[in-house]
């Protein structure tokens, strides 16, 4: 039985995206839902070098209300690289819905900050300016964590695998992603 006539419905996804994770996909995503039939599953397809994960965080949440709300069934379905947020995005759908083309890549890495802090002023409020600082790192690193364990529920990975090898951008084949329970098939 060849792919096509196992899952028809990823032939023709209803949803488009690629290039950054930013507002412009985020507009881009919202449009092309808007315009998808009422009813049914709906197909979404992705390739991204990465961009905002909060932008990724955001598009995963409109999946998981349509999802509850809609009680519809979402696809996932990435094709030639699923970078970064890309990979935050993908883990908005349970790994029994995703699905990755052939030859694509699927990347995890930990979010990243680059921020330079000017201190001057009264001593006491340098130190709110140094606690204000660590906060955002702190809660960075809790959704961080949040998408990881996302990511690998219902996968033969677990959370301290993900987390032990994101600092070093793990690269998941699709063949491996399947054998890993990532995603259900490599199409």
């Amino acid at each position: 039985m060849t792919d096509a006539t196992r899952y028809p419905l990823l032939a023709s996804p209803h949803v488009h995206l690629s290039g950054p994770v930013d507002q412009a996909m985020y507009h881009s995503f919202r449009d092309q839902i808007a315009a998808a039939p009422a009813d049914g599953t709906l197909v979404i397809a992705i390739s991204t070098l990465g961009g905002d994960p909060e932008v990724a965080r955001l598009m995963g949440d409109e999946v998981r209300l349509i999802r509850e709300y809609q009680g519809r069934e979402l696809l996932f379905l990435g094709k030639v690289a699923i970078y970064s947020a890309g990979a935050t995005f993908m883990a908005a759908f349970p790994a029994d819905k995703r699905f990755l083309t052939r030859g694509s890549r699927i990347m995890v890495h930990e979010r990243l900050l680059t921020s330079d802090i000017h201190l001057s002023g009264p001593l006491k409020t340098l130190t709110a300016t140094l606690k204000a600082k660590l906060h955002e790192i702190e809660h960075s690193i809790r959704i961080e964590e949040e998408g990881f364990r996302d990511l690998v529920a219902g996968s033969k990975i677990d959370f301290e695998e993900v987390r032990r090898r994101a600092p070093e951008n793990w690269y998941i084949e699709a063949e491996e992603a399947r054998d890993l329970g990532l995603v259900l098939d490599v199409i």
